[in-house]
């Protein structure tokens, strides 16, 4: 599969540039591709596609594109439907127009197969049968299957023997003896290799530019669910399961940092919750069961005894009369407004720079607040000093004290306190979450009482118990949620919020020292 100098941007008919496409966008301009760009959803009914075109012209001039990038050729498609069109019109038909596109307007890869070698690799895999894989493109010479080449690394060269080579073929890896330049191949069994590394001729090595991967800013730990609960669901329990499981993953995710120091727990930093959720995801449908931490933010040192802690830039679509709740919640959480704009049919466009801790939970509360109707996108914006403090939740927890089935009749009280997690015949036990109190402190509830019988006769019939439905907790939405004190108790079959500290008696002890 060769690789061409080329980006293909692909933009919302309804929502424009993103804050990644200025990201990528840059990118692909300041190292001098071809940009062709595909306007997508033109069937949708808010679609708005002479306004993005006129977006997308905006910001290849913010970014200082010349006369030939802005030049760029557009298309008009229905990726649902299959069809592309030079012109903005809903006629049937495939995507032929872009592929002939990316043929006249995009340059064949330059380079020589006879020059020195030199492949930069950009990404990381891992094979059960072969071990480690380097990917990247060959840029110039012929790299060959059982010859030594040279591996410039950040930290200095060393040489490498290349066992086992491959390339593409649509998404299928196929071993082949050698690859030329301009392709993009695979080398498995170098432990060593790192993003951005190059592999050069031993006779005149030369290095490529190197690419830097941003470092991740967000945390979770990692502990083995040790609830009454444990070992029901999963078939990997033990901490060693899941410190192997994450010493596999980091073979090939390059976004991840893990620190294995202590034996009983595994702490994880991504670029964001979303990545991490996705991680703890795979391993809940892998059998894994765990628990997890509190997303917090890595903080840095800026030498002169400061904190420096991450920025993003928050970009917002949402109607207008939600303007008022949304500039409040991100002005507690120390975001400032950077621009905002109309964006018509009464909606607007407001991008917030915001501390990365800021975000933690907002999501949740900010589609809440919108009515389902806002769009929120996040980019990394570097690092400041540290804002200060920022309140996140501030209601406390309603906390099962014993264990048990929860009845409709506890549940008919309980609701009057705040807002329910479990519904009716759920197994909980001490110290498990069940619900959000209306108040700010933790409260200690009987969701499992049942309805004293006895044999007297009443004079009127039962009492109708009508339950408002329980709020149902995704991964994401678990991970905002709880508090410094909580964890997310993750199985393949259930989603449980508990606190860290389950004998009620302790609990209030080990609060008061966190507090103070």
């Amino acid at each position: 599969m060769k690789m061409v100098d080329g980006v293909l941007l692909l933009v919302d008919a309804s929502e424009g540039p993103l804050p990644q496409t200025r990201f990528v966008l840059g990118k692909a301009l300041e190292a001098g591709h071809a940009v062709l760009v595909c306007i997508n959803k033109i069937d949708r009914p808010d679609a708005r596609a002479a306004e993005v075109l006129s977006e997308v012209y905006d910001l290849f001039i913010d970014l200082g594109a010349d006369d030939t990038q802005i030049d760029f050729p557009v298309l008009y498609a229905c990726a649902r439907e299959g069809y592309a069109h030079l012109e903005n019109k809903l006629d049937p038909g495939d995507l032929r127009p872009l592929f002939d596109a990316i043929i006249d307007r995009v340059p064949a890869p330059k380079g020589d197969d006879n020059a020195p070698v030199q492949i930069l690799f950009t990404q990381l895999d891992y094979d059960n049968y072969v071990g480690r894989l380097a990917i990247g493109r060959a840029f110039n010479g012929t790299v060959r299957k059982g010859q030594s080449y040279t591996l410039m690394g950040q930290d200095g060269n060393t040489t490498i023997k290349v066992s086992q080579l491959f390339t593409y073929d649509g998404l299928k890896r196929i071993p082949v003896d050698s690859v030329a330049s301009g392709e993009i191949l695979a080398i498995a069994g170098i432990s060593e290799l790192n993003i951005g590394d190059t592999l050069a001729s031993p006779d005149d090595p030369r290095a490529l530019p190197r690419v830097h991967v941003e470092e991740p800013t967000i945390g979770v730990t990692f502990l083995a669910n040790d609830g009454p609960f444990a070992g029901k669901d999963g078939k990997h329990v033990t901490m060693r399961r899941i410190r192997e499981r994450l010493e596999k993953e980091i073979q090939a995710n390059v976004a991840l940092r893990i620190d294995l120091t202590e034996m009983d727990r595994a702490r994880v930093f991504g670029r964001g919750e979303l990545q991490l959720a996705i991680l703890i995801e795979q391993m809940r449908r892998e059998g894994f069961e765990l628990c997890v931490s509190k997303p917090e933010v890595l903080l840095r040192d800026d030498g002169a005894g400061n904190k420096l802690e991450p920025f993003e830039m928050a970009e917002l679509d949402f109607p207008e009369r939600f303007m008022g709740v949304v500039s409040e919640k991100l002005n507690l959480r120390k975001g400032r407004m950077v621009e905002m704009k109309a964006m018509g049919s009464d909606r607007l466009r407001v991008s917030f720079r915001v501390p990365a801790r800021g975000l933690i939970g907002f999501r949740g509360e900010y589609l809440n607040d919108t009515r389902g109707q806002g769009i929120m996108n996040t980019l990394f914006d570097g690092w400041e000093p540290f804002a200060g403090y920022i309140p996140y939740r501030l209601n406390g927890s309603l906390i099962s004290d014993r264990v048990g089935k929860t009845t409709a009749y506890a549940l008919f009280s309980l609701q009057e306190r705040g807002k329910l997690f479990v519904g009716i015949q759920e197994e909980v036990y001490e110290g498990m979450i069940v619900g959000e109190n209306a108040r700010e402190n933790d409260m200690n509830v009987n969701p499992a009482k049942p309805k004293q019988l006895n044999n007297i006769r009443a004079a009127g019939a039962d009492e109708k118990l009508i339950l408002v439905p329980p709020i149902q907790l995704t991964l994401e939405r678990a991970m905002e949620y709880i508090a410094e004190d909580e964890l997310v108790e993750i199985t393949p079959n259930h989603i449980r919020l508990r606190k860290k500290t389950l004998a009620g008696n302790l609990r209030s002890v080990v609060r008061g020292e966190r507090r103070g």
